[in-house]
């Protein structure tokens, strides 16, 4: 008998299209991240009391921290509780969409190609390029918004073309080069990160099949917290960066 092969695809799989355009598996799973989140939403918003239980407690204990360390870092109350929703609302995205990709039929259900390969009906979303590049563009453009309209136009532009001085002017340009870079850097962090974990399991899974996927699967549950903590955190910081003044 011949031993089945490993299909391991980079690209996310099309399933269909929707008014012309093509449906991946991945934006199914993105859609259903959503959905499940905003369900969640009103599921938790309907249990809310005046006197708070202790489920309600602790959310609202760590709500209040995590906006309470936003504000100690960007050193505005004001911009801490408008960033607050995005901040918040990335980190859940992001480690909702790696925790239930180790949901049952994730993956597993699907069919063959007609080349014989098999197509999952729901893909992690992170493990698509174009997911993670998506979220970082939301980030970027997040970034250079708070950046003007905490300085200004003309003393945020002063960080990437500064004209006093030949260092002055190769300092902007670095900084230029920096700024466009995190495109790269955000999306390719985030993406190999879950598609290499992704990859190590289902290697695993081929191989040796009973022993070994579970605590490995909890492991990559512990790294799409901290990826997805990784992202949100540094939006934060690189807000910081954009809203203080270059010297």
């Amino acid at each position: 008998m011949a031993e089945k092969s490993i299909h391991i695809s980079l690209s996310a799989e099309q399933i269909g299209t929707l008014w012309g355009i093509p449906i991946t598996n991945t934006m199914l799973m993105s859609f259903a991240v959503f959905f499940l989140l905003v369900a969640l939403t009103f599921f938790v918003r309907r249990k809310l009391a005046l006197i708070p239980g202790r489920l309600q407690t602790l959310v609202e204990t760590l709500f209040v921290g995590i906006l309470d360390y936003m504000t100690e870092t960007l050193g505005n109350e004001k911009l801490a509780r408008q960033l607050f929703p995005l901040i918040l609302t990335i980190f859940l995205f992001i480690f909702t969409a790696n925790i239930i990709e180790f949901t049952p039929g994730i993956g597993s259900i699907g069919w063959a190609n007609a080349h014989g390969e098999f197509i999952p009906l729901l893909r992690s979303m992170n493990t698509d390029l174009n997911t993670t590049l998506a979220l970082t563009v939301i980030a970027f453009i997040v970034i250079e918004v708070a950046g003007v309209a905490t300085l200004g136009f003309l003393r945020y532009g002063k960080k990437f073309v500064n004209v006093s001085s030949a260092l002055g002017f190769m300092v902007g340009i670095i900084e230029l080069f920096s700024e466009v870079a995190r495109l790269v850097s955000y999306s390719f962090r985030l993406f190999g990160n879950i598609f290499a974990g992704e990859v190590m399991i289902i290697v695993i899974q081929h191989f040796v099949p009973i022993v070994l996927p579970v605590p490995i699967m909890l492991f990559e549950v512990f790294v799409g917290f901290i990826q997805a903590a990784i992202f949100a955190l540094l939006t934060l910081f690189f807000v910081k960066m954009a809203i203080t003044e270059a010297h």
